[in-house]
């Protein structure tokens, strides 16, 4: 390889450098190809500063910034970020909810290659990862591979194989660990194969979804096999004109007909986990979510209403009677506390500890797949369904979840959700690399299972004394105080 050879990163020795040097006492420069709540939290950041390019949001001298939910206090931003910050407000938006903004100063950096942050999309990564050259201190959003477990056909695939090899190394009781996502068929490729299990159990419902969309476009529901025989004709017929494209791929899953109900409607939970490190497993769960409730009350007998089923934000605010002031969200908090309440804390436990199975089982299930990169991190939204039994079962990954707010509480809930996302990766180095909580995330698994400190323990039952795994979902999160009190112990470390 010639010395003026460009590499990809994760192929890079780790004695490659910037000519510029680490990041220092230097600002730290951005990128970011969207415009929501995400480029807010970026411009909110204290020494932090945009750089335009391709693919970058183009600011202008007078574009604002917005701050959290609101005023701040020079505390709260120092909360938010570990560092003081100061400026006047005027009003305006660009994450899609109206909120207070600070002025920034015009940006005159121009190279499309001077960065240190990059939170870019998808599409973009595909096409320029494998020709990009990443100096020891870049971070970038995404994995190479990524689809590998947010594309709904591949994850299904990568948890079969773990759960076999599982069965085959450790026995047919350590596979119903793996007992947490519906049974699903592959089409095309396994129409024949699902077509024997349909005959197995006439009458039941199956849910039929395209292997690589989002927000619930294209999902339908059906009973009876001629309901899917014009569709299979029609899209998945041989191929004898070679000028046909390919046929796309789906998913048909046995439909989950007990759901858990809350005034009789049906919901998921959106659970937000970050991956830092695949090779070792290093993952962090965040202890604030939402649940979103379908807009109708759950009845099988129309199957074929979407405000019914689908609990997706992007349909059910199309349903007729939608009110967007309120919405069709809980907390994650609220729900563990209305079902505490319900059910009590035990079994609440359990429930939340099967949401923990399925978060790392999944991980695992790509854990060789995935092109481990320490320049990359992945936020991932995992969708997870409650039956009547309380048992989580996993519905689909999200390499992109949504960051745009639907009202304040959803953009405060993201807008801290990101900006300790970008704490725990700590590009200015004001931790220590020991932490086991940064704001809302919690560090669930290290190349194994870690457990909460003493101190930590916020849902556990009263008067528990033994060791606890370090998750807290729906736990309270009081992201700020433990912030400010995290960043004093670590510079009182670093200083001895």
């Amino acid at each position: 390889m010639s010395k003026g050879t460009k590499v990809p990163g994760y192929m890079q020795g780790k004695g490659s450098r910037n000519p510029r040097g680490i990041i220092g006492d230097r600002e730290i420069r951005y990128k970011c190809s969207l415009q929501n709540t995400i480029l807010d939290v970026l411009r909110g950041r204290p020494g932090w500063q945009e750089v335009p390019g391709q693919n970058n949001i183009q600011p202008n001298v007078n574009q604002a910034n917005p701050k959290q939910a609101g005023q701040q206090s020079t505390g709260q931003q120092q909360a938010n970020t570990g560092k003081s910050g100061s400026g006047s407000t005027t009003q305006g938006t660009t994450s899609g909810y109206k909120g207070s903004f600070q002025s920034i100063p015009p940006i005159t950096r121009n190279s499309d290659g001077d960065w240190d942050f990059y939170w870019c999309d998808r599409e973009w990564l595909a096409q320029n990862y494998d020709t990009m050259f990443l100096y020891e201190h870049q971070k970038i959003l995404h994995f190479r591979n990524h689809y590998e477990l947010t594309r709904k056909n591949l994850m299904v695939k990568n948890l079969k194989r773990l759960k076999k090899q599982t069965e085959r190394e450790l026995g047919k009781a350590e596979g119903q660990s793996f007992e947490f996502f519906p049974t699903t068929y592959e089409l095309p490729s396994e129409y024949h194969i699902f077509v024997e299990e349909f005959k197995k159990n006439p009458g039941i419902i199956w849910i039929m979804k395209p292997a690589a969309r989002a927000q619930g476009r294209g999902i339908f529901l059906f009973r009876r096999l001629k309901d899917i025989t014009d569709w299979k004709k029609g899209e998945y017929q041989p191929l004898s004109d070679p000028n046909r494209e390919v046929p796309e791929t789906y998913v048909v899953q046995r439909y989950i007909e007990n759901p858990y109900l809350i005034g009789g409607r049906k919901f998921d939970v959106r659970v937000y986990v970050l991956v830092v490190s695949y090779n070792p497993l290093k993952v962090w769960l965040y202890r604030s979510g939402f649940a979103r409730f379908s807009n109708t009350r759950f009845s099988l007998d129309s199957i074929e209403d979407t405000y019914v089923h689908l609990t997706n934000v992007a349909i059910q605010k199309n349903a007729p009677d939608y009110d967007p002031d309120k919405g069709c969200k809980w907390s994650t908090q609220q729900l563990r506390k209305y079902l505490s309440a319900k059910h009590g804390v035990e079994a609440v436990k359990k429930a939340f500890k099967g949401i923990d199975n399925i978060i790392i089982k999944s991980l695992q299930s790509v854990q060789k797949i995935i092109i481990n990169d320490k320049h990359c991190f992945e936020m991932y939204g995992y969708d997870v369904l409650f039956d009547s039994d309380l048992k989580p079962w996993l519905i689909e990954i999200n390499a992109s979840p949504s960051l745009t707010a639907s009202g304040k509480e959803d953009y405060d809930l993201k807008f801290g959700l990101l900006n300790d996302l970008l704490n725990v990766l700590d590009l200015e180095n004001r931790l220590t690399g020991k932490e086991k909580r940064v704001g809302g995330w919690d560090l669930l698994w290290e190349d194994g299972p870690i457990l909460a400190d003493d101190g930590n323990m916020e849902c556990a039952p009263n008067g528990t004394t033994a060791s606890i795994p370090n998750s807290f979902l729906g736990c309270h999160n009081e992201r700020k105080r433990q912030l400010r009190e995290l960043y004093t112990a670590a510079q009182s470390i670093k200083k001895s």
